[in-house]
């Protein structure tokens, strides 16, 4: 019986060794490949808009991790001008909600000629913390005659997730009250 227990013991213990050196190999491969992740998405239909990652890119230097967000819409048959703000947010290791940070390009809102059919705008953020997420909050506007907005909308991209490397410190998110 005792045998069989640290048998159990033994294989449990390789699996989770073996389950730990794939990952760092995983994560050896992703920043030998620059740590580049591409998210595309597909055109949108008429009045709709869509949004995605061009690249996230992980890196042991901070100046050299950026994250390329992407927003396009589609014009109604009303829609003389189209607009898309947008916002970049941060959610720090150990916390449970994005926030919103201040960072140049972001928060403006960028509008289209007039008669333009399909609006895409692509901002990129770099030298991002490690051991963080980031997506952008993009907001959408279709503007009809004498700048009526027809219809808005909003949509987060998916999350380009900057990992803890080896050898870095950490950040933490402040302490309530702090």
């Amino acid at each position: 019986m005792a045998r069989t227990f640290h048998l159990m013991r033994a294989a449990k213990a390789a699996l989770i060794l073996g389950c730990a050196f794939a990952l760092l190999a995983c994560a050896q491969v992703a920043l030998a490949n620059g740590g580049v992740r591409r998210t595309l998405t597909p055109a949108p239909s008429d009045g709709t808009a869509t949004v995605g990652i061009e690249q996230c890119i992980a890196a042991t230097v901070q100046a050299e991790r950026s994250a390329t967000f992407t927003a396009q819409m589609s014009a109604t048959g009303a829609t003389q001008k189209m607009a898309m703000r947008i916002e970049l947010q941060q959610r720090l290791h150990g916390e449970s909600e994005f926030h919103t940070l201040v960072a140049p390009g972001f928060g403006v809102w960028r509008t289209s000629e007039p008669g333009v059919k399909i609006y895409k705008y692509v901002k990129q953020v770099t030298n991002l913390d490690a051991s963080a997420a980031y997506r952008a909050l993009v907001r959408f506007r279709w503007i009809g005659e004498r700048g009526h907005v027809l219809k808005r909308d909003e949509l987060h991209t998916p999350r380009c997730i900057e990992p803890s490397l080896p050898g870095q410190v950490t950040q933490t998110p402040p302490a309530p009250g702090a």
